[in-house]
């Protein structure tokens, strides 16, 4: 006859068997978690979390520009530069002129003492090398030009050919950075509301269009757009751009998403335009 199990004598037994695997268990716990500290100390994650721009946000790009510092970016598109570029390409030289190197452009140069009116506007460029992990690029020299409130250009158009203002051209910071204080474009007929720039390697190459490495254009949106252009001194702007858009503008209309500024700010505070410009090749 089988005997019965004796619960009594194996209840120590098993009492120990389980501690033991208790115990076991709870040792490869504590070696798994050890494994994580130097992931959490040392590793990039860690150091990301707390990392901040130089411009109080977080160390990715900001604006609608596709770019990340320190990972992949998209080059921006080259863009013509019109028919007014004043660089030396076709007809006068706003490089030249003394005191071109100025971060406000508002003003005319030489012996014009006048200032362009409109709703007052930063553009905030930001350089980085697509073929260096989107680092910025530092001393590089950006020249800015675009129509006044009225859709003219400066030293072309008639009534301002006299004047050279809303053009101006700056060295990038250590951030890779240029700051513009100038007013919103107006829209003239046929054109998406924009601005030019053209970059050159260096302020001492910036004298010639012989010497620009990349030229394109920021394509401004259109809810800003609409509010600067219901307000007075912008006459003809409001019926230009609803005849107009992204998609029929003969330069932006195969995608503009690399060019478009992110834009905040009012009309009474004045607005800010902020992009992050991959170019590769400009040393």
């Amino acid at each position: 006859m089988r005997r019965g199990h004796d619960h009594a004598a194996s209840l120590p037994r098993d009492l120990d068997t389980l501690l033991r695997r208790a115990r076991r268990r709870d040792v490869l716990r504590l070696l798994g978690a050890a494994s994580l500290f130097p992931l959490l100390g040392c590793g990039p994650g860690a150091e990301a979390l707390g990392s901040t721009g130089t411009d109080g946000g977080s160390a990715s790009s900001s604006g609608t520009d596709g770019g990340t510092a320190g990972g992949s970016c998209a080059s921006v598109p080259a863009e013509t530069a019109g028919p007014y570029p004043g660089d030396g390409s076709n007809g006068p030289n706003a490089l030249a002129l003394s005191g071109i190197v100025r971060s406000d452009i508002r003003a005319s140069l030489g012996g014009s003492s006048a200032v362009a009116a409109g709703v007052p506007l930063t553009i905030a460029l930001t350089l980085v090398d697509p073929a260096s992990s989107c680092a910025p690029v530092v001393g590089a020299a950006v020249y800015l030009w675009h129509c006044d409130a009225l859709g003219r250009y400066s030293l072309y158009s008639s009534g301002v050919t006299g004047e050279s203002w809303l053009r101006g051209v700056q060295a990038t910071d250590a951030s890779g950075q240029v700051r513009f204080t100038t007013i919103f474009p107006g829209c003239y007929s046929g054109r998406w509301p924009h601005a030019h720039f053209e970059i050159y390697p260096s302020l001492a190459a910036a004298t010639s269009s012989a010497n620009k490495r990349v030229t394109s254009q920021l394509a401004f949106p259109q809810a800003s757009c609409a509010e600067v252009y219901a307000t007075s001194g912008y006459t003809g702007s409001a019926t230009n751009l609803v005849a107009v858009s992204l998609a029929t503008d003969n330069v932006f209309s195969d995608g503009a998403t690399l060019e478009t500024p992110t834009v905040t700010g009012s009309v009474n505070g004045g607005y800010e335009a902020v992009l992050t410009v991959a170019a590769a090749g400009i040393r």
